[in-house]
């Protein structure tokens, strides 16, 4: 079940959505030429990242590229508000939707995400993927964003995991908890989004006073809220110091230490790096290429960082709970058909 061809980095297309990037369509295109022609091959998108798979359909199409020549990971994110009414035809709709922005027969990767547990049944949903990959409309079937115990029920289930995706940084470990152990007891690949927590761990950052409302997207939001519940800006001033020690070792910069420090977990199969431009795209073929972080770095960091608080409760915990200042800036429903 495995992602065989995966390298370290993934690249990610959140940041060239609509409402999300000022980017059109023509320089989007441009930002994944870039990469491809540097060498990357697995790029990460969603049905719910507007204008993300169309236009990546659309570089596949241009340029003619075939199964063996670039691999697509998509979501499958139904609408909070059909969760309990949800379909195999309205699942069959949605990743035959995917398949058409896209321009491929087979999906490479569907990883599935569900906003609710209490609503309705995600095992069914999951029972629906299993079917369409039996069909041949998909290849293999991720998750993203289940707790450890959803996780092990999934498999029990008979559903073939190949991956789940997270949040995991140095600020967020909650993926280091029951869930590490649940996915190498499984054999699913473990793929991180945020190891640069929105930009936050970056140079940029680093001696700068804490962001004021309004922030510049919900991505900075989210991220300085768990900035907030480790411990406050202080905390992460501190976590950048030893970070930019560690970058300067390396001749390299904050960020690609803290995407550096996610893949030296053990469980850690690879990393999603946005690609909002192509203004770390040097930085991005040196960590994938050459940076990696000594047991000692490692163990620097982890010493400052254990000084703090660890995010509370179990991966995307404090995300699901609609009413709380975490899952009251999610946006619920984009996926209507």
């Amino acid at each position: 079940m495995k992602l065989e061809y995966l390298n370290k980095l993934i690249i990610g297309g959140w940041q060239l959505s609509q409402g999300h990037s000022d980017a059109s369509q023509m320089e989007a295109l441009k930002v994944l030429e870039s990469y491809y022609t540097a060498g990357f091959r697995v790029f990460d998108c969603a049905d719910i990242y507007t204008g993300v798979e169309e236009t990546i359909g659309t570089f596949i199409k241009a340029h003619g590229l075939g199964p063996s020549d670039i691999k697509v990971h998509t979501k499958y994110v139904p609408d909070m508000t059909i969760l309990n009414s949800l379909t195999f035809e309205q699942t069959e709709a949605i990743i035959d939707r995917s398949r058409s922005r896209l321009g491929l027969e087979q999906l490479n990767l569907v990883q599935f995400h569900w906003w609710h547990y209490p609503s309705g049944n995600y095992l069914e949903a999951l029972d629906s993927l299993k079917t369409l990959k039996e069909m041949g409309k998909l290849k293999k079937i991720g998750l993203t964003n289940f707790s450890a115990e959803r996780v092990q029920g999934i498999v029990e289930r008979g559903i073939p995991v190949a991956s789940i995706q997270v949040q995991y940084s140095v600020i967020d470990r909650r993926a280091t908890k029951e869930l590490e152990r649940v996915t190498q007891a499984n054999d699913i690949q473990l793929l991180c989004y945020g190891s640069v927590a929105g930009g936050l761990l970056s140079d940029y950052y680093l001696g700068k006073n804490e962001p004021k409302e309004p922030h510049e997207n919900r991505s900075l939001t989210k991220y300085l809220l768990m900035v907030e519940e480790m411990g406050g800006w202080d905390a992460l001033q501190a976590i950048l110091l030893v970070l930019r020690t560690i970058a300067d070792t390396h001749n390299c910069d904050i960020a690609s230490v803290a995407s550096a420090y996610c893949l030296a977990q053990p469980a850690v199969r690879a990393c999603i790096v946005g690609a909002r431009n192509t203004k770390h795209l040097d930085e991005h073929v040196a960590l994938r290429d050459r940076l990696e972080l000594s047991n000692a770095e490692r163990a620097q960091i982890e010493a400052v960082r254990n000084q703090f608080n660890d995010i509370p409760g179990e991966v995307y915990e404090l995300e699901r709970d609609v009413e709380g200042k975490h899952g009251r800036i999610m946006k619920y429903n984009l996926n209507k058909v």
